[in-house]
């Protein structure tokens, strides 16, 4: 725990102008990123008697090791700019909605010759118009499926689409009239973008047009006695009504408006909106935050602002945005909003009429949303404490492993060695933090071996960044960092001197700098600047000896070390000849069993795709210059490598495309290369020739994955 006075600045170094300041812990990581109109006021309020302090500033506070800070212009840059360090250093102490990315939209892809309509989730495209959100995808296919009989847009995959073009026979869409089939030419690209037009426009609101058309078409029909016409076209307005039941009328006057409702506690709050377009509720989401700050409503409601509307543009955000307080000062944030859209934007609190009413309504859904996350949340919590407990005593630590490392290792037969590396913070996944290792050091299989490997890689980065960052000084008696005792372990971005050698099961280049590019200077999470307070590694005695011993080798005692083995579910300790048997309904042994199985699952997917994409090689890949279309080229002339082997450069040259220097190459490169060893059933033993004449039938497994042809089913012997 850090001294505020320890790191406090100086008054007269702090500007008395608008800004935006960060704290960072020991680790440089940022913890804390705000903005101020004056960085002198604000910041002098965080360095006063930490007993008059609210806890969790306090808690920040004494965090943090260092704090800094940025000048702006206006209060509106200081704005946009506190909104993208959140977004870049992901603070653990700033408030952080919820992400809503798992709500899913009705989408049109406005930006393919044929657009589709979809459901979609995720990140928002360029040139996709969005409607929604939606509760849930079902309610989306109920409008589409209505919405089809009047405007017959395109709803299949790319796949489908293609085939059908290819074959001449649209789908089963086509056939019923749900579909007006431009695969197979039944309506010119120009005619089906006009239809995903109309078909957006009503979604946005504008429904009266459509229907006085169809009434007006219908009543016509009729008269020119027409009936059958008359009746599809009265089923199409029926169908239009239905689908405009689903969202009723809740704002006379056709506004389109966003609507924000809060409710909170001392601990948590509950963010609702509700999105008014065309005077009708057209979407609804929520977020659930945990106040690790002290903030008013007023700035819970612009950091839900900033989370709505920080990567939106134009029509996506609406005139008029309706809070239950305002911010403090709102006319930054009003003008960012006008910004965004490019128009002027109206940020208030409703006084009176359908708004107001409207406003409790999304009120009481917010209360509803924070009852409800408190009564999971609170045996969650509890949970996963008592689990962090109950790991602590068996493996007599000092205090629970706030955050725990596991290791898997996978292969299939000793081939494709590769490693897992999951991270679990406080009970739960950060998946950000995971990373996957090649073993390169030894060929072959060996757990123990692979297991050692992994480790000391891992810490010797963790060793590299302390040592760069000025957190660990090398003992001059010892000489420098070294592993195996041979070789020094640059720093995380430094070059080796001339001529040293790489580390065992060190890929030049790899374990040598950051592959993200992060740096220790901007406060953003390196792959391994920070350390466990426990390892669990998969496996028994040998694989937690091997992990214990290359910590012994790098110096460091102050992290735990633990196996889970799969037989009997044991855990095991470095020096302990009997394993530590945690009840089976124990929540602890429950969390290394989450761990352990989420590192396999980690390792072996991995394993799988390194080789899906082994089996996929061929000796042309290494051909200089030999793009993919003349390689597809080459295999559609010969029908496969073993006869283009066998071939003349002459008759390599006939290939179009193919000329004399190139077909040297390739002759060459294929006479260097050595012929593939003969392929094995692994089920029956049977032994394959002449593997390169077709490519390697595939099947797969459970989970989608590839897997070689005759695998046996059961590969808990084979692949690990």
């Amino acid at each position: 725990m850090a001294d505020p006075s320890s790191y406090r600045p100086k008054p007269g170094q702090i500007p008395d102008t608008p800004g935006v300041y960060r704290f960072r812990d020991e680790h440089r990581r940022v913890i804390y990123v705000g903005k101020a109109k004056s960085l002198r006021q604000r910041l002098a309020n965080y360095f006063q008697d930490l007993a008059s302090l609210h806890p969790r500033t306090r808690t920040m506070v004494t965090t943090a090791a260092s704090v800094e800070w940025t000048v702006v212009s206006t209060e509106v840059e200081a704005l946009q700019l506190e909104y993208s360090w959140i977004k870049e250093y992901d603070p653990r102490f700033n408030v952080k909605y919820r992400d809503d990315k798992s709500y899913p939209y009705l989408a049109v892809t406005m930006n393919e010759e044929f657009p589709r309509v979809q459901v979609m989730r995720g990140h928002k495209k360029k040139g996709v118009r969005y409607f929604g959100p939606y509760g849930h995808a079902w309610a989306i296919r109920d409008t589409v499926d209505l919405l089809l009989r009047v405007f017959p847009v395109r709803t299949c995959s790319a796949g489908v689409f293609k085939n059908a073009a290819r074959t001449g026979r649209p789908c089963l869409l086509g056939y019923i009239g749900k579909c007006s089939a431009p695969c197979v030419g039944r309506i010119a690209p120009e005619e089906h973008r006009e239809l995903a037009e109309e078909f957006c426009d009503f979604m946005a609101g504008r429904t009266g047009t459509y229907l006085r058309r169809l009434e007006q078409q219908m009543t016509e029909a009729a008269e020119e006695m027409e009936y059958e016409r008359a009746a599809r076209l009265r089923d199409d307005i029926e169908a239009l009504k239905k689908a405009m039941e689903k969202s009723a009328v809740v704002l006379a006057d056709a506004t389109d408006a966003d609507l924000i409702a809060v409710a909170e506690d001392e601990l948590e709050a509950a963010v609702q909106i509700f999105h008014v377009r065309g005077g009708r509720v057209r979407g609804q989401r929520g977020w659930v935050t945990d106040k690790v700050e002290d903030v008013t409503t007023g700035a819970l409601v612009e950091h839900a602002l900033q989370q709505l509307y920080g990567e939106e543009t134009g029509d996506a955000v609406p005139k008029e945005v309706l809070v239950p307080a305002l911010p403090e000062p709102f006319e930054p944030v009003q003008e960012w909003l006008t910004d965004r859209r490019g128009s002027n934007v109206s940020l208030r609190i409703p006084q009176r009429g359908d708004k107001k009413a409207l406003m409790e309504t999304v009120q009481r859904n917010a209360q509803q949303s924070l009852a409800l996350h408190k009564t999971k949340r609170a045996s969650d919590l509890t949970t996963r404490s008592r689990a962090l407990e109950e790991i602590a005593d068996a493996l007599d630590l000092d205090s629970a492993p706030l955050r725990i490392e596991c290791y898997d290792i996978s292969h299939l037969q000793g081939d494709d060695v590769v490693a897992s590396m999951v991270v679990f913070e406080d009970g739960l996944q950060r998946k950000s933090e995971y990373r996957r290792f090649q073993i390169k050091g030894f060929a072959g299989q060996d757990d123990v071996r692979s297991m050692h490997e992994v480790i000391t890689r891992r810490f010797r980065r963790y060793l590299a960044d302390k040592e760069r960052t000025g957190e660990w000084v090398e003992d001059e008696a010892e000489g420098a960092l070294t592993e195996s005792g041979d070789t020094a372990a640059t720093a995380p971005g430094t070059p080796a001197p001339p001529g040293t050698p790489a580390p065992p099961g060190t890929a030049p280049g790899r374990d040598a700098a950051p592959v993200n590019g992060f740096k220790d200077e901007d406060g953003r999470p390196r792959k391994f600047a920070y350390p466990p307070q426990l390892v669990v590694v998969d496996g028994g005695r040998p694989q937690v000896a091997a992990a214990k011993r290359a910590l012994d080798e790098l110096g460091i005692d102050d992290i735990a070390v633990c196996g889970l083995a799969k037989r009997l579910e044991e855990v095991w300790l470095p020096e302990d000849e009997d394993p530590v048997v945690l009840p089976r309904t124990s929540e602890g042994l429950y969390l290394l069993q989450r761990m352990r199985d989420e590192a396999h699952r980690f390792a072996i997917t991995y394993q799988r795709t390194k080789r899906a994409k082994r089996f996929r090689s061929s000796p042309l890949d290494d051909v200089p210059g030999l793009g993919e279309t003349r390689k597809q080229a080459l295999i559609k002339h010969f029908g496969s490598v073993k006869k283009l082997r066998s071939a003349t450069i002459e008759q390599i040259q006939e290939v179009p495309g193919i000329g004399r220097k190139t077909a040297e190459t390739i002759a060459v490169a294929l006479a260097q290369a050595a012929p593939a060893a003969p392929a094995v059933n692994t089920a029956t033993g049977e032994i394959m020739d002449d593997r390169e004449d077709e490519a390697p039938e595939t099947t797969a497994d459970a989970s989608g994955e590839p897997v070689p042809a005759g695998a046996p089913d059961d590969r808990r012997g084979q692949e690990r």
